[in-house]
């Protein structure tokens, strides 16, 4: 069974920098479908950045330029590191994953929390 362990949230001023890691256990999870949201107080869960098999990724239009979705050489491991960080940045950040399927389209569901079956319990990231 697979478990996610996020890190590396914390406090951060303007235009500052952070690397967010997940860490994935139980499986090895280099081939499925990867991905990380945000939750800011009051608001819906929103996906920040993806990442598919062989290396494809997507990122939201607010982050576009300023955050980068990675995998480690282990590929056990998610990141997200995040440059430039705004005020609006300020959420509780979430690790996603879900087991690997031929889906050539799956940029369309990327972004959908309901298509991910496995969450990590989330690391707080404050901008201010």
């Amino acid at each position: 069974h697979m478990q996610l362990v996020e890190s590396g949230g914390g406090s951060v001023q303007v235009g500052g920098s952070l690397r967010l890691s997940c860490a994935a256990t139980g499986v090895t999870y280099r081939t499925y479908f990867t991905a990380w949201f945000r939750q800011a107080p009051g608001k819906e869960r929103e996906g920040v950045a993806a990442f598919a098999r062989g290396g494809s990724t997507w990122s939201a239009d607010s982050v576009e330029g300023r955050f980068t979705i990675s995998k480690g050489n282990a590929k056990n491991t998610l990141y997200l590191q995040m440059n430039s960080l705004k005020p609006e940045d300020t959420a509780m950040y979430y690790c996603a994953a879900r087991p690997p399927s031929a889906l050539s389209n799956w940029r369309l569901w990327a972004r959908t929390s309901s298509w991910y079956n496995y969450w990590g319990q989330g690391t707080q990231v404050t901008v201010s």
